[in-house]
């Protein structure tokens, strides 16, 4: 018996073939995904000049940033205690001379003094709907400029399929959409159909796949020039690549990820990223706030008092302690579960239950653009190495050197496995597999750098790494404030891992604070 071909049936179609961004548009018009509710900047009542409100910050990322930026200038009292000998937390961009603060095996970048020799070491874009963070960075004076996510001229590259050998991101793409959407129009018959869609939901459902697929007017698939041209000569009329061997494309499975990798919500073109790199976002807070931070200065305890916050804390060998009315803290919970406190027990046992990703970067300065010959300008080539990926600078265009982003890998197996390793050892096992996707790699590498997150000083691992069981159980919990003190960072934000969740967080935060100051500043009733 065939099943009746309903909304979800539809859905899951439109999935396979459109990718995520199709589904979720077509369920939030369909009435099946509810709208999301957003918080808005709060706007703090500034204190009086009678009243003084001290307010200690434990870690100087950017929540922390964030919550000492929007209380100092309402008159609060901020001290912002950062272990670090620099500020700005996962926010981080190493040029020329900069510490790599690795536990065991500290060094220094090695770039060319050169102000295009960059690398992003944590986050490294702003997705075009991150309207707070890009609104902090219009009223911090903080430059923004494209980033170019997703490059069809970018490279794939599966050992499962094609022998290895490299293909374009374009063709891989357009090929499997293309023979999908062949199969789906054949398959689709009107008898199958239930309500709501009816024959013309049939014609408008066989018009869609058809531009879709690029197919002919029989539903057939022969080649698209979305695949690009087999020669780019303008003296001569197209001629269409020959599409690639559909059985031979199904063999990836690691591939079928990218199909739709530049239609997520956060990976959408228009994206952007500061010019000059990421921690000009951070440099943009402390041009407020920079008198506000005590670098190098490692918390020893927090106590939870009946009328504040106490925090110890040490700084050059100095033990001070301070009494503040509240504490907002972004220190990774995993890392705040090992410092000395009163939290209650639930909310003790809360703390070290979150586990942390271990994400791992390597960046390269290669002597020449080579990748601009191969008509690659910024964006993302896709391996099923255990690289996963390279990223391409789109500033700097058509300069002499570039520095590459040679290795982003986000699962635990593949961070755990360079963490692993030495220095030198990551390099090479990069250089090895990237000469997979550009043959002769190894001859343009001039000076590495490694980030393994998970053996970074302060931070031992990246965004917290919630699970749905997690979150139902700690979630609401560990964001709910313990007297006085609170819990900040994207680590209490469901956009772990973006900058966008760390800021909502310190304002889901300060919102609190302030309804408890504008409560405690009425006058008592007669």
């Amino acid at each position: 018996m065939i099943p009746l071909f309903t909304r979800r049936r539809f859905l899951d179609l439109a999935g396979a073939a459109g990718g995520s961004a199709a589904i979720y548009q077509m369920a939030l018009g369909l009435g099946l995904i509810p709208a999301a509710a957003r918080a808005d900047r709060p706007d703090l009542a500034p204190l009086g000049a009678r009243r003084r409100r001290r307010v200690v910050i434990l870690g100087a990322g950017i929540s922390g940033l964030t919550s000492a930026y929007e209380l100092g200038r309402k008159g609060y009292e901020v001290i912002v205690l950062e272990a670090s000998h620099r500020a700005g937390g996962r926010n981080l961009t190493l040029r020329h001379g900069d510490l790599i603060d690795e536990i065991g095996n500290p060094r220094r970048c090695e770039f060319d003094p050169d102000p295009d020799l960059y690398m992003n070491a944590g986050p490294a874009r702003i997705p075009g709907h991150h309207t707070a963070l890009l609104g902090y960075c219009r009223e911090l004076g903080v430059g923004l400029e494209p980033f170019i996510n997703d490059n069809r001229n970018a490279w794939v590259q599966d050992e499962a399929m094609f022998g290895g050998r490299r293909i374009r991101n374009r063709e891989y793409i357009t090929d499997t959409r293309g023979f999908i959407a062949e199969l789906a129009a054949k398959s689709i018959k009107p008898e199958d159909l239930a309500a709501p869609l009816t024959r013309g939901d049939y014609e408008h459902v066989l018009a869609y796949l058809r531009s879709l697929g690029d197919l002919d007017q029989s539903f057939k698939y022969r080649g698209s020039l979305r695949a690009g041209m087999a020669l780019h000569d303008p003296s001569a009329p197209d001629v269409l690549k020959q599409p690639l061997d559909i059985h031979e494309l199904l063999q990836s499975n690691f591939m079928m990820n990218i199909m739709t990798f530049g239609e997520g919500d956060d990976q959408a073109a228009m994206m952007m990223e500061p010019i000059g790199g990421m921690d000009q976002v951070v440099a943009g807070f402390l041009r407020k706030v920079d008198q506000h931070v005590r670098l190098h200065a490692m918390v020893e305890s927090v106590q939870v008092k009946e009328r504040g916050v106490r925090i110890v804390y040490h700084a050059q060998g100095v033990r001070t302690v301070i009494d503040a009315d509240y504490c907002l803290s972004c220190i990774p919970v995993h890392l705040l579960s090992g410092i000395d406190n009163n939290f209650p027990a639930d909310f003790a046992a809360g703390l070290a239950a979150v586990p942390r990703g271990k994400l791992f970067k390597i960046g390269f300065q290669m002597k020449e653009r080579f990748w601009e010959r191969e008509n690659i300008y910024g964006g993302i080539s896709w391996t099923s190495q255990d690289i996963q990926q390279l990223w391409y600078p789109a500033h700097g265009i058509h300069r002499q050197k570039g520095v590459i982003l040679g290795a982003y890998t986000f699962g635990p197996r593949t961070g755990e496995m360079f963490a692993r390793l030495s220095n030198e050892q990551r390099l090479e096992l990069a250089i090895r597999q990237g000469e997979q996707l550009h043959p002769g790699y190894r001859g343009y590498v001039e000076h590495g750098v490694s980030i393994p997150w998970v053996r970074m000083n302060n931070m031992l691992g990246c965004a917290a790494a919630w699970t749905d069981e997690l979150r139902q159980q700690w979630f609401d919990l560990l964001r709910s404030p313990v007297g006085n003190y609170y819990n900040i960072g994207d680590q209490m934000s469901y956009l772990p891992g973006w900058q966008e969740g760390a800021i909502y967080s310190a304002w889901h935060a300060l919102a609190d604070i302030d309804r408890r100051e504008r409560q405690n500043s009425q006058p008592a009733a007669a």
